[in-house]
């Protein structure tokens, strides 16, 4: 634009002409904007996730204590130790076995819990209170509450199976039950979130679908099994990913229903990671198994991204 047409828009509009100089600065003066309003995000995100994450990976090559004595670099020796400890590896073989153990269930449990609401019985406000309202209560109220269920002498549990006829149990004391019963008590507390999830993917689909497998002919499990299950496959992906990684964080039940006492059949890998740096108080070595851990759960994150990718491509 020539300076005397510049001169004219300005006379005639009364603004000043839109030069490139101009529209420049106004492009500076939206990215300062936008800086200014991401930069709160990112000095948070710097500071709580981005640093911890360094200072842990440095931690980890060093001997350092609670004590704050030590912290002199000792390269891989926290790492091979963590690979040849043996209660590392058991404690790594009771997370996998406490999320083998409360996966299923969680999903299954909460697919036949939204079928049921979704098909429309009575009262659904007060069964999705009811379902949903344990996964709202703190870990340490859901801890003492199954406490107390599992109390060998005036528990609830060991009241059902005198009704029944069978021996009562010692279902937090027994080395053979305890990990049990903590699936029990989380599979309670949690499932009612997945409830949701699988609930809100079978309120999207269409009801033309059901109306016309009806006049077809198809019963309630025909198209249970025919509709609904094949149009929830991207939310089981999810449920079953998130459940996984929450089950692998095995920690806050597990610990306080025990009383804070670990044994060989109970204590997760969260747990030991936990005791390495505040009961043996080696933060270096308590580091270096959490990142042996971290590669793990990336391993098994891309595996599945990978098994997840390969059927998608197959449909």
């Amino acid at each position: 634009m020539t300076t005397s047409a510049a001169s004219t828009r300005m006379i005639v509009t009364g603004r000043p002409a839109d030069t490139p100089s101009r529209r420049a600065g106004f492009q500076r003066r939206e990215q300062l904007v936008s800086w200014a309003f991401l930069a709160p995000f990112l000095i948070a995100f710097a500071l709580f996730l981005v640093w911890p994450i360094i200072h842990g990976i440095i931690l980890s090559f060093t001997d350092q204590s609670l004590t704050g004595a030590g912290g002199a670099f000792v390269g891989f020796v926290n790492y091979a130790e963590a690979l040849t400890d043996p209660v590392m590896w058991q404690s790594l073989w009771n997370t996998v076995w406490f999320t083998l153990l409360s996966t299923v269930p969680l999903v299954v449990i909460a697919l036949l819990m939204a079928a049921l609401v979704d098909r429309g019985i009575p009262g659904q406000w007060l069964w999705r209170l009811s379902f949903f309202m344990p996964f709202l209560l703190a870990s340490t109220v859901i801890s003492q509450i199954w406490v107390w269920i599992f109390n060998p002498q005036i528990g609830a549990a060991n009241n059902i199976l005198k009704a029944l006829g069978l021996e009562p149990l010692a279902w937090l004391q027994n080395p053979e039950t305890n990990m049990m019963s903590i699936v029990i008590a989380t599979v309670w507390w949690t499932v009612g979130f997945n409830f949701l999830l699988y609930l809100a993917a079978m309120q999207n689909i269409p009801p033309q679908q059901y109306e016309a497998a009806s006049l077809d002919g198809a019963g309630a499990w025909r198209q249970f099994w025919s509709i609904t299950l094949p149009q929830l496959g991207p939310a089981t992906v999810l449920i079953l990913l998130l459940q996984i990684l929450a089950s692998l964080k095995l920690f806050d039940q597990a610990y306080q229903m025990l009383g804070g006492v670990a044994s060989d059949t109970t204590r997760s890998i969260v747990q030991y990671i936990y005791e390495a740096g505040f009961t043996s108080y080696r933060f270096g070595y308590s580091a270096a198994i959490s990142y042996v851990f971290f590669a793990l759960i990336v391993i098994v994150g891309v595996a599945q991204a990978l098994v997840t990718r390969r059927r998608k491509e197959q449909l």
